[in-house]
Formats: C-alpha cells, sequence, structure tokens
C-alpha cells in the first residue's frame, strides 16, 4: 500500500488515534478525531470513494466540515477498506471492510470514547454507496459469531452520501436512468466483477439473485430506515461517460422516489433536476441535528 500522508485535519489537529486497525488485510486502518468532551461523543464515519478499486482515508483530511463537527462535539474517522479486485472479489468484500469497521469502533467505544448509538456514515461515491448500504440493511449482526466484533450491531443513527449510486444491482440502472440495457462481453464483464467474478465466462449475471438482492440498497430501504442526505451537482441528461453515468443525478431522484414511497426521511439536493430540500441544512446541520439528539430520541 502506498505511504499515506499524515492524518493532520483541516485545522491542523493530528488524529487522535491513527492507523487504527479493525482487520487482518493491509487497508483494514482507520484514523479518528476525538470532539473534546467528558461525555461519549456521537460520530461521524467518512468512507472515501473511487469506485472500489481506489482512494484512501487521506480523501477528506482538508474538509472544512471536520473542523465543524469537532467544534459541534461530533468525533470523526476515515477508513481505508480493501478494494474490489482483491480475494474475497466484489464491491461486497468491500463494503463488508467498512461494516467490520463500524463493528469494531462500537466494540471500542469505551476507548474512543464514543455513544456507539449516535454513528453516522459519509462519504463520496463508492463510499456513499456504502453509506446507505449500512443504513439500509437489517442489523448485520452475528450473535454467534467467535469474533466478538462481528457480534456488535451495524445500525447507524443517520446517513449522508454526495454524488452516490442509487442501488449497486448496476442491472438496475437502464431503467432508472433511461438508457439500453447491457450487452456485450466488456459490459457483462464489468458487472460480473462487481458481483465477484473475475470472469464472465459462462455466468449469467441477471439470474445472481442473491448477490444482486444483497447489493440492492434501494430495495432494502424501508420506513424505519435511518435519515439519510443526499446531495448530486452532476448535470442531467445523457451521460457522456462512465463518471457521468456512476453520478447522474437520476439515482438521487432514485433514492428521493423510493424515500417518498416507503416514508423515510429523507434530505435530497439535486439542483440539475430541481430538486431541493426545504429545510435549507447541509450536510453538517443535518449531522449535528441528528446526531446531538439523545439516543432514546433517535427513531428507527
Amino acid at each position: 500500500m502506498n505511504e499515506l500522508p499524515e492524518a493532520i485535519n483541516c485545522k491542523g489537529a493530528p488524529a487522535s488515534f491513527a492507523n487504527e486497525r479493525y482487520g487482518a488485510h493491509e487497508r483494514n486502518t482507520f484514523d479518528i478525531w476525538l470532539a473534546d468532551a467528558v461525555e461519549p461523543t456521537p460520530l461521524v464515519i467518512y468512507i472515501h470513494g473511487g469506485g472500489f478499486v481506489g482512494g484512501d482515508k487521506s480523501r477528506y483530511y482538508d474538509s472544512q466540515d471536520w473542523g465543524r463537527l469537532l467544534d459541534a462535539g461530533i468525533s470523526v474517522a476515515s477508513i481505508n477498506y480493501r478494494f474490489m479486485n482483491e480475494p474475497p472479489y466484489g464491491i461486497l468484500g468491500s463494503m463488508n471492510d467498512s461494516k467490520r469497521c463500524l463493528q469494531y469502533i462500537k466494540r471500542q467505544a469505551k476507548r474512543y470514547n464514543i455513544d456507539k448509538k449516535r454513528i453516522a456514515c459519509c462519504g463520496g461515491s463508492a463510499g456513499a454507496g456504502t453509506s446507505l448500504w449500512l443504513a439500509f440493511s437489517a442489523d448485520m449482526a452475528d450473535a454467534e459469531n467467535d469474533d466478538p466484533v462481528l457480534r456488535e450491531s451495524t445500525r447507524i443513527a443517520c446517513a449522508a452520501a454526495f454524488s452516490t449510486q442509487s442501488t449497486y444491482d448496476i442491472l438496475q440502472w437502464p431503467g432508472l436512468l433511461h438508457f439500453p440495457p447491457y450487452q456485450g462481453e466488456e459490459q457483462l464483464l464489468s458487472i460480473a466483477r462487481v458481483f465477484g467474478f473475475k470472469s464472465a465466462e459462462g455466468i449469467d449475471v441477471y439470474a445472481q439473485k442473491q448477490i444482486r438482492s444483497e447489493l440492492d440498497f434501494l430495495a432494502k430501504m424501508s420506513s424505519d430506515a435511518p435519515p439519510f442526505f443526499v446531495f448530486n451537482h452532476y448535470e442531467g441528461g445523457i451521460p457522456a461517460n462512465e463518471d457521468e453515468l456512476h453520478h447522474h443525478p437520476l439515482h438521487a431522484k432514485a433514492l428521493k422516489d423510493r424515500a417518498d414511497d416507503v416514508g423515510a426521511e429523507a434530505f435530497v439536493y439535486a439542483p440539475a433536476l430541481g430538486i431541493a430540500n426545504p429545510s435549507g441544512k447541509d450536510v453538517v446541520e443535518f449531522f449535528i441535528e441528528k446526531l446531538r439528539q439523545k439516543p432514546a430520541e433517535i427513531i428507527r
């Protein structure tokens, strides 16, 4: 793994704990800045983007949002995770690393002075989709697991997503974004790799119901989903490249439509589509509102 810059935030403050390990893989590390408080604090976990094949935990070191969160008594962490082209392959392996990091921090909540019932996840692109996957999935705690980390709840208090995808069942994208169905060797190979296959040979990606269901966080969203915030700054229209396809504002619209259908609390901004949230809150204000509530006040 390439050497990363020193974990110093926008205010010049070093991480309270840097390069903490949450698993055996070399990329299973995170940094955490602890708010100055006696009582356990809320926490926002940042998950970097990069298409599940790049990026690292230094992505948000210079974020001005971190200073505002820490000033508000909310701690901040930034994590690394393995990429989809490494065993066990596919983006589920990457997302399971983020899940384990969340569980590890909960397991070590006393050490970090964290209130485990007031944790949020946040990120851009791949980190955004992972945050929503954690937010909308049923609790993935494994109470009988020999590993005490994996016994911890995966429920979070809220989530925020920037330039997110709407689902990782990518075969749904043509319908959601209004373009022709996937076909051809190259496109199907890309989807097979997302699903965890090294080759598309002999694989009918459309028939992979179990993995498609697991990756479909759009369908997982229900009325008891934690509140979530989405911002998308991309232009609409016909996607001209992969970047515009992966981050099209119609992804944000699909999430808003689903939230409206199931009654989930959503703050969605997609200016290109005329979608604006009347609250006018930015993401830091959203986190302060949702995370400074007492745990008993957080509605599931």
